[in-house]
């Protein structure tokens, strides 16, 4: 996987590449309506049961560090990150948008891997409080096909600033 923001090209024929396009904004569309709809506990329902989910920093990414500020390995290490969320709020409630874009499709193998890049924009409003840019970067994902559904096998979360809100605890 390619860990700096440094351009790849597309290693598939046209046609291949916007009907994955095409599926893979649906699934982000999905994704994005749950979290934004505050169903942070169907979160996991996106992955397969190994996928691995990292949130780290672009420094990170690009030196090849594994560390992150979020990292779960397996649905069911997400499954408690969800319901720790939801069940516990102890935070200021808040509305989230979620905003991904330039979806490209990077490659396609046999055995049914995908991968794709894509940037999002997390916007936050505090119910007393201003909508701001929560986060901001780029998904580097792995998808695969579980039941003939678009699931992910690894999401990596890169954010691109080196100052975060101290409230980052929803899925990205």
């Amino acid at each position: 996987m390619n860990q700096s923001n440094t351009y790849v090209p597309s290693r598939l024929p046209l046609d291949q590449a916007v009907a994955l396009k095409a599926e893979i904004e649906l699934f982000h569309a999905e994704y994005c309506a749950a979290l934004d709809g505050g169903d942070v506990e169907r979160w996991p329902d996106f992955f397969v049961a190994d996928a691995v989910y990292r949130v780290t920093a672009r420094e990170n990414a690009e030196l090849d560090l594994p560390v992150g500020l979020v990292y779960a390995e397996g649905r069911d290490m997400m499954h408690d990150r969800a319901v720790a969320i939801s069940r516990t709020q102890m935070f200021a409630p808040r509305y989230l948008l979620h905003i991904v874009s330039g979806v490209r499709v990077i490659d396609a193998d046999g055995a049914g891997r995908i991968t794709s890049h894509a940037s999002f924009l997390l916007m936050q409003t505090l119910v007393e409080g201003p909508t701001t840019v929560h986060l901001a970067g780029v998904y580097q994902d792995v998808f695969t096909r579980e039941d003939g559904t678009l699931r992910l096998k690894r999401r990596d979360v890169i954010y691109d600033t080196n100052i975060l809100a101290n409230d980052l605890v929803y899925p990205v």
